[in-house]
């Protein structure tokens, strides 16, 4: 599997009583695959998969995953700081069809690197689908040192890192570990010009959930050699960007497109609605869409 171009870190909807809402699922899924969004990533942290039940990520996993139908590349959202855990969920989502899947670092175990090895190369043993790292130390308290990233994209089966660190230095230090089998996409949507100038191939989106068209053509224009367009897009859309994470991820980009009319619902517990004075912010930023 090589990543390119742009995933949408896809958001959960939910109705009002806090139930997962498939219909309004599918109908982003098709959303995007008319908006020229290259793959979809369900159940990440833009997905709120950390606030769900076993059997609700399944539901959402099926449903994003039938609604596509091999039309473009779905990866799931697998990872625990559980290894067995990991490892379950990564079997069954590979069983139900998905295209790879994505394994967060064992957040709060604070694993040194051979734990970290071992916890990766578990997951990468028991599936026949890829697996994409997922580094990504402000939400989890923990990092993928650089020599880790380095054994690891040796392995067969691990295909890529969603790198999120916010370091661009860091990502400097394992993009000598690109390759053919071993892709480098940035998860941070500030960064995906830096990113693929350093030998990135795309990005997991969190802006992709309210503007897909932008974000493909970004990364596209980049790699058509487009560098200027790519550049003069990846500040066009800068400030609107750090607005969609004014308040911790998805609580913005979900408030933001409630106010464009894409009714996706509020959030679950312990995240809650945005702050007045951010909600005016970001409606403001918002503007740059009119």
């Amino acid at each position: 599997m090589k990543l390119r171009g742009s995933y949408v870190a896809l958001v959960t909807p939910f109705h009002q009583d806090g139930s997962v809402n498939f219909e309004k699922l599918k109908e982003l899924c098709e959303w995007h695959i008319q908006s020229g969004t290259d793959g979809i990533v369900a159940l990440g942290t833009t997905g709120e998969s950390s606030t769900m039940t076993h059997e609700e990520d399944d539901a959402v996993a099926q449903c994003v995953l039938d609604t596509v139908a091999g039309r473009i590349p779905v990866i799931v959202g697998s990872g625990s700081n559980a290894t067995e855990t990991a490892v379950m969920k990564s079997r069954r989502y590979a069983a139900m069809g998905a295209d790879g899947v994505l394994v967060i670092t064992p957040y709060y175990n604070k694993a040194n690197d051979e734990g970290m090895i071992r916890h990766f190369e578990a997951v990468a043993g028991a599936v026949d689908v890829p697996v994409i790292l997922y580094n990504v130390p402000g939400r989890t308290g923990c990092s993928l040192s650089v020599p880790v990233v380095e054994r690891l994209s040796r392995h067969p089966r691990i295909a890529g890192i969603k790198e999120a660190s916010g370091s661009i230095s860091y990502v400097a230090k394992i993009a000598r570990f690109v390759s053919e089998d071993f892709s480098l996409v940035s998860g941070n949507d500030d960064m995906i010009v830096p990113v693929l100038s350093l030998g990135g191939t795309g990005v997991i989106s969190v802006f992709a959930n309210i503007c897909p068209r932008q974000t493909h053509d970004m990364v596209a224009a980049y790699l058509a050699g487009d560098t200027g367009r790519a550049r003069a897009m990846q500040l066009e859309y800068l400030d609107l960007i750090n607005k969609l994470f004014i308040e911790v991820n998805p609580i913005p980009v979900k408030e933001a497109m409630n106010m464009l009319g894409m009714d996706v619902g509020g959030f679950r517990l312990p995240l809650c609605e945005m702050e007045k004075a951010h909600r005016e912010v970001l409606a403001d930023a918002l503007r740059v869409l009119e």
